[in-house]
């Protein structure tokens, strides 16, 4: 089969400061989404789900806890050639820095790549949620003749100036690339797309930084140090002097890459048909098993909400909401259009007991609480009749335990905020 001819590598990205504070402490692919899964599990559910089953992923930043998800998450059987591994940059004596850039990363673990048997490379990136048939791409790439082959995402005009835009000839290779180009720079840069997505306005051919390269010329193009982007420099230079399909994909595909991104990204699983179904059989996002008891939930109203598994919730009220695993929420707390992201583990009776006596608030969320447009991060801690209302309204700003963008209230994980705070 050819999908055994690949070997998939996935790019962990840089520092993530867009994504900051969610990214304080952790790597981008390690951060959680839909209340119990990490960004990671996307691009390797698609993998598995194509039975594309040899996987890398390349970090550089706040690893550890990445590293823990995939040991725990990804076990294949000992009788298999399957692995998803952690590659985290490295110094050599060959080498004394860090990734330059997403090229540069596959140039530095390409000693490490080359010890497997392989045809093509598929490129993935680590911070974006879609459902893609990696299968059908490939097919596409070996039927044209590809050298190179870039997943493309039909996007309207206003979206166009947000990323790189290509131009395909009448079969389907690029003639051509801009990056983000102004609305007055975009005539004469469309594509032909289907009737669809014409139907939507939606003609231009965005890159969704997804890529097929033969083993071969991969090689090649990586042996000169000077080129670190793939996006930037690779498949712009290789246009003229490579064949370069456009794969075109019409499903859901969001960027993960800053604050709102991920926010409005969780709050729109709650809609009644999502455009990202976690729902589906066929193509369900694969994660840890955890051995965890169900919800409770005590008196509380809720709508359009998604509820992992292992929380105490008494809320009065949750709206429009996500709640993350283990999450504790107290009497008579309203919350809206929020994303908590829940705990790593349980106080005992014992533990809730001394931290009242001491007056620290329990994991989660206090009594009499009303919290909107907030993320609540991992093992945050917030009191009695707290007031957060997030929203346009509020100034960018960084504290202590949070951090506003966007309008966009982020709790910090771990941080503790007193009774009757209000903001």
């Amino acid at each position: 089969m050819i999908n055994k001819k690949v070997l998939a590598i996935i790019l962990g990205g840089g520092q993530g400061t867009r994504l900051y504070p969610l990214t304080e402490k952790r790597s981008k692919p390690a951060v959680s989404i839909a209340g119990k899964y990490r960004l990671v599990d996307i691009p390797i559910s698609n993998c598995i789900h194509c039975d594309i089953k040899r996987m890398f992923v390349l970090t550089q930043f706040n690893s550890a806890s990445l590293n823990r998800h995939i040991k725990n998450t990804y076990v294949f059987s000992s009788f298999s050639n399957s692995f998803v591994d952690i590659l985290a940059a490295e110094q050599t004596p060959d080498n004394k820095t860090w990734y330059q850039g997403t090229a540069d990363a596959v140039r530095q673990s390409m000693h490490h790549l080359l010890n497997h048997e392989f045809e093509y490379a598929l490129i993935l990136s680590g911070d974006q949620l879609y459902k893609m048939d990696f299968n059908d791409m490939l097919n596409e790439h070996i039927n044209k003749g590809a050298d190179i082959s870039v997943a493309t995402l039909p996007v309207k005009p206003k979206e166009a100036t947000e990323f790189g835009i290509l131009k395909t000839d009448n079969e389907s290779f690029i003639s051509s690339f801009t990056e983000k180009p102004s609305l007055d720079k975009l005539p004469g840069w469309e594509s032909e797309v289907s009737e669809e997505m014409k139907s939507e306005n939606r003609h231009y051919l965005a890159s969704m930084g997804i890529y097929i390269f033969n083993k071969d010329l991969l090689i090649d193009i990586l042996s000169d140090p000077n080129t670190i982007d793939f996006g930037k420099e690779i498949i712009p230079q290789s246009i003229s002097t490579h064949k370069v399909l456009a794969y075109q994909y019409e499903g859901y595909w969001t960027d993960i890459g800053n604050v709102a991104a991920f926010f409005d990204a969780n709050i729109s699983l709650t809609d009644e048909v999502p455009q990202f179904d976690l729902f589906s059989k066929s193509s369900s996002v694969l994660t840890r098993p955890r051995i965890l008891p169900p919800s409770k939930i005590y008196g509380t109203r809720l709508d359009r909400s998604m509820i992992a598994e292992g929380c105490i919730i008494n809320a009065k009220e949750i709206e429009r909401s996500v709640i993350g695993i283990r999450s504790r929420i107290g009497k008579d707390t309203v919350i809206r259009n929020t994303y908590m992201i829940g705990s790593n583990h349980y106080e005992d009776l014992d533990e809730l007991e001394a931290n009242r006596v001491k007056g620290i608030p329990s994991y989660g969320v206090g009594k009499r609480c009303s919290i909107n447009n907030t993320i609540i991060d991992k093992d945050a801690r917030i009191g009695n009749d707290v007031t957060i209302n997030g929203g346009p309204h509020l100034e960018d700003t960084e504290k202590d335990t949070y951090v506003i963008k966007d309008g966009v209230v982020v709790i910090k994980s771990r941080s503790m905020i007193p009774d009757g705070f209000i903001l």
